[in-house]
């Protein structure tokens, strides 16, 4: 909690002071000119002054805000309350909180009286957008009773909070390819104790006799035994192209940018992995590049969240793309999330795929953005040169493509389900190796 800065005091309003004025020169002029109508004139402002006076706060208020929740995904609601302490002289207070982007309010426009009796005043806030959220700094006033006295107004500073994306639940019965890990619910490629069915062959010595066959044995006289293939859990390796952002956000009910896509997605397809019992780690390719190690379980996706909830557009300096490596071991598979426009990510998308890894490619351009331009360029300049770039980025995404690299555009849940099934079954078919 902050306290708030150095205010003169308690004051006396402009309604008492001009009770004041009037009723003195009412009473006054009254007697003077012997006119009793003028004190009865003056009389109801003569009992507010009074009144005011008599209730004159004797205490300095201390207030504090705080919100319910300092942690929210993007779209949800937290209600921003006022803390008074030493408050037993104020009657009223009033708040007017300045607007923050991608952050509403209610009331709407932020401003909200109301009478102690009846709770401190308290305003509704949903932040529309992912990442660290400011909430605007905000006016607060006392007022104590008949209005006689107020105390500020004065300022208070904005509170943070931490916003995470948004996540699309689904379920998918695609399994990730290659699986490596110990446990967990993906088919392996090999034999071995589950509960996935294999097939049927003779009985050799070393088999469990629980695994006998009976129906086929008692058929052919002969031992057969049922196999299994074991479960076993999959290494995903999300990278997450923070390197620009291309597009307008207009929140969670707008329109997305790149990086809107690009987060949300990975923050889906992370949570959907975890959920199964895959193991996710997190790699941000910006200047300032963020990465999370490989990990399981809800407190690790709520890292992961947060890491995404604090990435921020900057550009690669000099070199990076050239030293960018993705630490990825045999077994892992590499989802890449980027809007395609540079040329680090279909560099690394390459290298990976030379390593024999699976990797697929999220392609998160927006069909409607269009990159900002110097104010100077001429508006045919500046389409000539986006219609260049969106040719040099498809011929991009076919050399991918050619490779073997699967591109899809992301669409919510299921954009990915097609596409293991495809990278599963050329897993599982055999290659010839050179020696």
């Amino acid at each position: 909690m902050t306290e708030p800065g150095p205010v003169a005091g308690w004051r006396s309003t402009g309604a008492l002071r001009r009770s004041l004025v009037v009723g003195a020169c009412g009473v006054g002029g009254g007697i003077v000119l012997g006119e009793p109508a003028l004190p009865v004139l003056v009389a109801p402002l003569v009992v507010m002054a009074t009144m005011g006076l008599l209730g004159r706060p004797a205490r300095t208020p201390k207030v504090f805000p705080r919100l319910d929740h300092v942690s929210l995904y993007e779209g949800q609601g937290t209600t921003s309350r006022l803390q008074l302490l030493d408050a037993d002289d104020v009657e009223q207070a009033t708040r007017v909180v300045d607007r923050a982007p991608h952050v509403a309010c209610h009331p709407a426009d932020g401003r909200l009286s109301r009478m102690l009796r009846d709770g401190p005043p308290e305003i509704e806030i949903s932040p529309r957008r992912w990442g660290r959220r400011t909430l605007g700094n905000e006016m607060v006033a006392l007022t104590s009773s008949w209005a006689g006295f107020r105390w500020g107004p004065f300022s208070l500073p904005g509170s943070e909070m931490r916003v995470l994306p948004r996540t699309a639940a689904y379920s998918s019965r695609a399994e990730t390819p290659q699986p490596r890990g110990l446990v967990g619910a993906h088919r392996s490629a090999r034999p071995g104790s589950g509960t996935e069915f294999a097939g049927i062959r003779a009985f050799e010595p070393g088999d469990r006799l629980r695994r006998i066959n009976w129906r086929v044995s008692a058929r052919t006289d002969r031992l057969h035994v049922t196999t299994t293939r074991s479960e076993q859990d999959s290494g995903i390796l999300l990278v997450v192209d923070a390197s620009a952002d291309h597009g307008h956000s207009g929140g969670v009910d707008g329109a997305s940018s790149s990086l809107d896509l690009t987060v949300r997605a990975a923050g889906s397809i992370a949570e959907h992995a975890i959920r199964r019992g895959d193991r996710v780690a997190l790699r941000v390719v910006s200047g300032d590049g963020a990465q999370v190690g490989f990990g399981s379980g809800r407190l690790h996706l709520r890292r992961l969240l947060g890491t995404l909830a604090v990435v921020r557009p900057s550009e690669l300096g000099e070199g990076y793309a050239a030293r960018l490596r993705l630490q990825a071991t045999e077994g892992t598979m590499v989802v890449l999330l980027s809007p395609m426009l540079e040329d680090h990510i279909g560099t690394a998308a390459a290298t990976l795929l030379q390593r024999g890894l699976p990797t697929l490619v999220v392609d998160t351009l927006p069909p409607d953005s269009r990159p900002g331009f110097a104010p100077d360029i001429e508006p045919e300049v500046a389409d000539l040169a986006w219609r260049m770039r969106r040719l040099e980025r498809e011929q991009g995404l076919a050399g991918l493509a050619a490779r073997g690299c699967p591109v899809v555009p992301w669409r919510g849940p299921g954009t990915l389900d097609d596409v293991l099934r495809r990278l599963t079954r050329h897993a599982e078919q055999p290659r010839v190796r050179q020696r």
